[in-house]
C-alpha cells in the first residue's frame, strides 16, 4: 500500500513538472477554487449541503472499493456512478435554477435599495399590527430561489407591498387568509398560497401549522418567512429551517435587513434558535384555529 501511494506521488510529481503552465495552470486552479467556492457558499444550510456530503462519502466508497478490490461493493457503486451525472443534475436541480438565477440577477438587479428598504417598512409595520390584533399571519420573501416548484395553489395579485394590503390579505373574514402571501421581486405575488410542511419529527412547543409550514419552505429554499401566531401574538422569523422566536419590531427590521443585504447567511447566532426544542409535532395546536395557511 505504502509502495503504491509513492508511485502513485511520483507519477503525479513527474506529470506536474512536465504540463504544468505556472500562469495559465494557475489562473485555471483560482478560478475553479472560487466557483466550488461560491457555490458551497449557495447551497450551505439547505439540503443540498447534505446531500452533497452523501454523494461525497459514496465516491470516497467506490475509490476504496476499487483500491481494496472489494469486488461486490465495486460492482454496485459502479453502476451507480455511470449515471452519476443525471442524478447530479436531478438532485440539485433547484439549486442549479438558483445558481444561474443569482447570476442573472447580478446582471439584471431588479429591487432598488431604496424599494427594498420600503418593502421592508410596510412588511414590519403589517406584522406588528396583525400579532397587536392577535390576527394569524404567514409572509414568505422570496430571493434566489424560486417557489413556483414549491407553493401550491393561491391567488396572484401582483400588487405593491403595504401595511393596508397584507393586514387585510390576513383579516379571518378575507377568503385568503387561511394562506401565506408570497413576496416576489418587491411585489406582493400570490396570495393564499400553500406551503411544503416540514417532515421533522419535532417541533417546539405551541407551534401549529404556520411555523411548520415555514420550517418547510426554508428547508427547500432559501426563502425567509416571518410568522405571526394566532393564540401567543409572537412574531418569528424563519430562515434554512431555524426559527427564531418572540421578535419585536425593531429587532424583526434589522435582522431582514441584514439577511437581505447579505450580511447575515443564518440565524444561528440570534437568541437560542427554536428547532433545539424537544417538544413533537403532535403538540402544534397553537395556530390551529385558521393555520391551515400550509395545508
Amino acid at each position: 500500500m505504502i509502495e503504491w501511494a509513492w508511485d502513485v506521488l511520483l507519477e503525479l510529481l513527474d506529470y506536474v513538472r512536465t504540463n504544468y503552465d505556472p500562469v495559465r495552470d494557475t489562473i485555471d486552479i483560482v478560478a475553479v477554487t472560487l466557483g466550488l467556492y461560491w457555490l458551497l457558499l449557495l447551497i450551505r444550510g439547505t439540503r443540498a449541503g447534505q446531500i452533497l456530503v452523501g454523494l461525497l462519502v459514496l465516491i470516497t466508497a467506490n475509490f476504496a472499493s476499487q483500491t481494496f478490490d472489494l469486488v461486490t461493493i465495486r460492482s454496485i457503486l459502479s453502476t451507480f456512478m455511470q449515471s452519476i451525472i443525471i442524478i447530479i443534475v436531478i438532485i440539485f436541480q433547484y439549486d442549479i435554477r438558483r445558481a444561474l438565477a443569482r447570476v442573472g440577477r447580478g446582471f439584471f438587479p431588479t429591487v432598488s435599495a431604496q424599494e427594498e428598504s420600503q418593502m421592508l417598512e410596510e412588511i414590519v409595520r403589517a406584522t406588528q399590527t396583525l400579532a397587536q390584533k392577535r390576527v394569524g399571519a404567514l409572509i414568505v420573501l422570496e430571493r434566489e430561489t424560486s417557489l413556483e416548484d414549491q407553493v401550491e395553489g393561491g391567488q396572484p395579485i401582483d400588487a405593491a407591498v403595504s401595511k393596508e394590503l397584507l393586514t387585510s390579505l390576513f383579516l379571518p373574514y378575507s377568503p385568503l387568509h387561511d394562506g401565506a402571501v408570497i413576496i416576489q421581486g418587491g411585489r406582493a405575488a400570490v396570495a393564499g398560497a400553500i406551503l411544503p410542511l416540514t417532515l421533522k419529527a419535532e417541533v417546539p412547543e405551541g407551534l401549529g401549522t404556520r411555523h411548520r409550514a415555514a420550517v418547510g419552505i426554508t428547508e427547500e429554499t432559501d426563502a425567509v418567512v416571518i410568522v405571526v401566531s394566532e393564540e401567543t401574538t409572537a412574531i418569528s422569523l424563519v430562515m434554512h429551517g431555524d426559527m427564531v422566536r418572540d421578535l419585536d419590531a425593531p429587532r424583526l427590521r434589522e435582522l431582514l435587513r441584514e439577511i437581505l443585504s447579505g450580511e447575515r447567511r443564518d440565524l444561528a447566532d440570534v437568541g437560542r434558535p427554536a428547532r433545539s426544542a424537544e417538544a413533537p409535532a403532535a403538540t402544534g395546536r397553537a395556530d390551529a384555529a385558521g393555520a391551515r395557511s400550509a395545508g
